[in-house]
């Protein structure tokens, strides 16, 4: 491989049949061969859990107390968005493993080869909105540690500098691959887990669990913020749904359904951790607005080092899982960038929007104004997905997944021109409904006050794009070829010749 020199020679190799950690990916989003496919569910858990067990998810958790609620109303919500999230995200674990790519290219089977560039828009969404939360929470704790450790302020000097250090970390993993990000996330599941836990000994003495709340809703009454909350933690399960074909890619599809899907579902269960730390700390600090500044200054001297050790980690895993997939799924819509070059473009791009982010926007309103696009845009492409694997009994063409990747067109997944409108008809209608329905701080849609000021913006917009996603399939039914010998299960079919493979 000569996209970069990053071959350095090390000792730090994976078990028996897997790449050293050090030796830079050569894999971008062709199908990754069989014999690479070394990797088993626990892997899968591992960088789900690692990736969410940091001060990214600590954050998202403390944005319920941030928004006027106690802490048991905060926890309730946190518990339900966790859990519906967790539901709505495992199945996108199925796609990887069987056709060896992420899940971006797989969406290709139902939004056609070239329509699945929807995915790739919503990988780059998320990726920039979690890996500046990443760097920008990781970048500020360790600057008020700073403070508390050697009484430094260095104030914008001090958050830039600790900025590009994360920065650049988490850019040079994602330049290695996928082994080293496995290692990274190996150690953060481990390591951010001791730390938090080690919090109950620095914190408990403090907490009290019934802390009624400011009183002050962030939407005026307490349903309508209770639901602003839910559906603020359920971004970061759905946030994966873009990402989990990235590693799943790795696992042999010998590995029933359920043990697939099983991995990322326990893992996002497992996130409570950080997400109740960052609830009862918010309880803890002055202003839950501003979080990391607050349990800074209040934490005991002893827990400012573990407090570094965190956010080095948790940054280093959180930014890493949002950005390797993006530069891989960019380098297959570019074909003339390797997933190296792509990276690092992306990378570069969202540090740029990190400092722009945080030294000219507020924070907390980006943070929440990403979380509904993301849930809002997201949900319903995932829905669509979860459908057209069951009517198509899990049966995929891996070689005509990647027409468009090959700079071919044809193949059974072309429809028309590259793109499945069934697909784009019942996507595009449920994330406008959906954005209409919205009732949050930045993004209010006209049809707010539908249900008294609730947000009822997530059950339409999977209602919408599951109902018109299925109507469509029976009105309009897709070729046969894409059902494979078994024939599609409950829906029809048509007997359509499929479009030779021909370069474009």
């Amino acid at each position: 491989m000569s996209e970069i020199s990053l071959n350095v020679t090390s000792e730090a190799a994976g078990p028996p049949g897997r790449a050293k950690v050090t030796t830079v990916e050569p894999y971008g989003v062709a199908p990754i061969p069989a014999e690479e496919q070394t990797s088993r569910p626990l892997d899968l858990f591992r960088l789900v859990f690692g990736g969410a067990n940091t001060f990214a998810t600590i954050i998202l958790g403390t944005l319920p107390i941030a928004f006027g609620l106690g802490f048991w109303a905060a926890t309730w919500a946190i518990v339900t968005g966790v859990v519906a999230g967790a539901l709505i995200l495992m199945p996108m674990a199925l796609f990887g493993p069987i056709n060896r790519t992420n899940n971006a290219v797989s969406s290709g089977a139902h939004f056609g080869v070239v329509g699945r560039c929807v995915g790739s828009f919503l990988s780059l969404l998320t990726a920039i909105a979690f890996f500046s939360i990443s760097v920008w929470v990781s970048g500020d704790a360790i600057v008020g540690a700073a403070r508390r450790l050697f009484g430094a302020d260095g104030g914008n000097v001090l958050r830039a500098a600790a900025y590009g250090l994360i920065a650049v970390a988490v850019l040079v993993v994602c330049l290695y691959g996928y082994q080293f990000m496995l290692l990274i996330n190996k150690i953060a599941v481990v390591a951010g887990t001791a730390i938090m836990l080690l919090g109950v000994v620095a914190f408990g003495g403090s907490f009290d669990a019934s802390y009624p709340g400011t009183g002050q809703y962030a939407l005026g009454g307490f349903w309508p913020t209770w639901v602003l909350a839910a559906l603020t933690v359920l971004a970061n399960p759905v946030s994966f749904g873009a990402f989990l074909g990235d590693w799943s890619r790795y696992i042999p599809d010998r590995y029933s359904p359920g043990r697939l899907m099983a991995a990322p579902f326990l893992a996002q269960v497992a996130t409570l951790l950080p997400f109740l730390f960052g609830a009862a700390t918010a309880t803890l600090v002055a202003d839950a607005g501003d979080y990391v500044s607050g349990l800074a200054a209040m934490s005991p001297l002893w827990y400012a080092v573990p407090l570094i050790a965190i956010a080095l980690i948790g940054g280093l895993s959180t930014g890493t899982t949002s950005l390797y997939g993006t530069g891989l799924d960019f380098s297959s819509i570019f074909p003339k960038l390797s997933r190296v070059q792509a990276t690092a473009l992306i990378g570069t791009l969202s540090v740029a929007f990190i400092f722009l982010g945080n030294f000219v926007f507020d924070m907390v309103a980006s943070i929440n104004a990403f979380a509904t696009l993301i849930v809002l845009c997201t949900s319903p492409w995932m829905a669509i997905m979860m459908i057209g694997y069951f009517v198509r009994r899990g049966f995929y063409l891996s070689d005509d997944i990647q027409v468009f990747n090959r700079g071919q067109k044809g193949g059974a997944y072309w429809f028309t021109g590259g793109v499945n409108w069934r697909g784009m008809v019942a996507w595009v209608p449920a994330t406008a409904v959906g954005l209409m329905m919205a009732n949050t701080p930045l993004i209010a849609g006209p049809w707010r006050d539908v249900a008294g000021g609730v947000d009822l913006s997530l059950v339409a917009t999977l209602a919408v794009s599951a109902a018109l996603y299925v109507v469509l399939l029976f009105v309009f039914p897709e070729p046969r070829a894409v059902f494979g010998p078994a024939g599609p299960r409950l829906v029809p079919a048509r007997d359509t010749p499929v479009a030779e493979i021909t370069a474009a």
